[in-house]
């Protein structure tokens, strides 16, 4: 096993998930390359303090609603009325309880995928176009901080395991992926350079709406921007700085420096613990004014 090989199965090493062989592999790594060793350390200490740190929000009224009807929405597809379930064959009844003791383990793990994933589809913010319920549903506007979503959206990006969901080929590779995705048109006009490489996008949320998220880094640092539909949000009260025209509302939270600002009917958010005088670098960059 090589470097990027064993870059590749940290994640669910730290997850418990590898194979015996793949497992023994990745100690036999780990033991002779100090960089891998590294690596893992500084994501196992993330994950720690990212479990001890991040907020735990309660769910949405509407949370269990939803819930309840996606599930009887999957059992009414899987079972139709008046259709019996077909009788086990001769074959299936004779495997004995050896199958039973492979299956049910087996057969508990899928049913507890597709619970995740459905109360990931489930309990996801909704876009504005959803139903009138669903709207009611969410949490009330002035219980609601943009500061904090829009951190908790920085750490997760940096949290994931995954490579962005677009790589960088240039912002005209990475602008068009969010046609069809998000409901409108991410206005960026920065590039990427020398100093803040464009590393790729990704698709995030800001309350109830989808958000284009680009994700840069400085250095070491990395740096999260999400572009969202401004139109009803509340914006944070207090003094605005002035920087290449626009106002921006400068805050600290975490740990980690938020810049936020509107153009038109777009919000923009910057997150990093980069120093906040590089950041404030990168606004005129985004929006230049026209």
């Amino acid at each position: 096993m090589d470097c990027a090989q064993a870059k590749e199965v940290l994640g669910e090493s730290r997850a418990g998930r590898l194979d015996d062989v793949t497992r023994a592999a990745l100690d036999a790594h780990l033991e002779g390359c100090a960089d891998c060793r590294r690596a893992d350390a500084v994501e196992r200490a993330l994950d720690a303090a990212l479990a001890e740190q991040l907020p735990r929000h309660r769910p949405s009224p509407g949370f269990e609603r939803r819930l309840r009807e996606g599930l009887g929405a999957a059992g009414a597809g899987t079972r139709r009325a008046g259709v019996p379930a077909p009788a086990p064959s001769r074959r299936s009844a004779g495997l004995g309880a050896g199958w039973r003791v492979f299956a049910t383990p087996f057969a508990s793990a899928l049913g507890a995928a597709a619970l995740v994933v459905l109360v990931l589809r489930l309990g996801a913010p909704r876009a504005p176009g959803g139903t009138p319920n669903e709207r009611s549903s969410a949490a009330p506007l002035e219980s609601w901080d943009l500061i904090d979503e829009a951190v908790s959206d920085h750490l997760r990006v940096v949290a994931s395991t995954r490579p962005p969901e677009i790589a960088s080929g240039g912002i005209h590779q990475v602008k068009p992926w969010f046609t069809g995705r998000v409901d409108f048109a991410p206005r960026v006009a920065f590039a990427g350079d020398d100093e803040f490489p464009l590393v790729g996008g990704s698709l995030g949320y800001v309350r109830d709406q989808k958000a284009a998220v680009f994700q840069l880094r400085r250095r070491l640092h990395a740096i999260t921007l999400l572009v969202f539909p401004a139109a009803g949000l509340p914006w944070p009260r207090g003094d605005a700085v002035s920087l290449a025209g626009r106002e921006v509302v400068e805050r600290a939270a975490r740990g980690f420096s938020v810049l936020l600002w509107r153009d038109a009917d777009l919000g923009y958010a910057l997150v990093s613990d980069v120093a906040r005088p590089e950041l404030e670098a990168l606004v005129p960059k985004i929006t230049p004014m026209r």
